[in-house]
């Protein structure tokens, strides 16, 4: 008997504030469910936004080492062996290496923004980011500096962002919040 009108309460408050609705004017019945389901969780705000900050400076290392190709990439670090080997990058090269850097950006605001489309483009980034970077540890072009301790964490770091982004992205999806 408590079990039943424990129940009975739930669904009575459940009538009360909307969640669920008998109402069949509208698009549907189910919209109120489905609206008081869909709701963006805090996490998402805190995913989307430190995976825009983080993309972005891939965007920007991208940008500057294309704008200023002489002078940006010493500016950084980079030795003149690992300088002339990133500037003999053949086009289609630059192109996966745009696709994984912009993809990744374009994942993290459409996440923000709640879309399905996201998937999509950490998908297009990953594929960016599987062939510059088989290229670059597969080829056998790359000079040693560029395959140091640090270089090696960091490439890690970014496959192991990316492929969080992509499973949280997914998870989103079928929790049904991005649409």
């Amino acid at each position: 008997m408590l079990l039943e009108s424990a129940l009975s309460r739930r669904f009575d408050d459940a009538l009360g504030h909307g969640t669920l609705s008998c109402d069949i004017t509208g698009r549907g019945a189910m919209d109120n469910l489905v609206a008081a389901s869909s709701r963006t969780p805090a996490h998402l705000w805190a995913v989307g936004v430190v995976g825009v900050l983080w993309n972005s400076f891939g965007c920007v290392d991208y940008t500057l080492s294309k704008l200023y190709p002489a002078t940006y990439p010493a500016s950084v670090g980079m030795d003149a062996e690992a300088q002339a080997y990133m500037q003999a990058f053949p086009a289609w090269l630059t192109v996966f290496w745009a696709l994984g850097v912009w993809g990744s950006l374009a994942g993290s605001i459409l996440l923000l923004l709640r879309s399905r489309h996201a998937i999509p483009a950490f998908a297009v980034s990953l594929a960016g980011l599987i062939v510059s970077q088989g290229f670059e540890y597969l080829s056998g072009y790359a000079p040693e500096s560029v395959h140091t301790t640090a270089v090696i964490a960091t490439s890690a770091v970014i496959w192991t962002a990316l492929v969080f982004q992509l499973w949280y992205a997914i998870r989103m999806k079928t929790a049904g919040v991005l649409r």
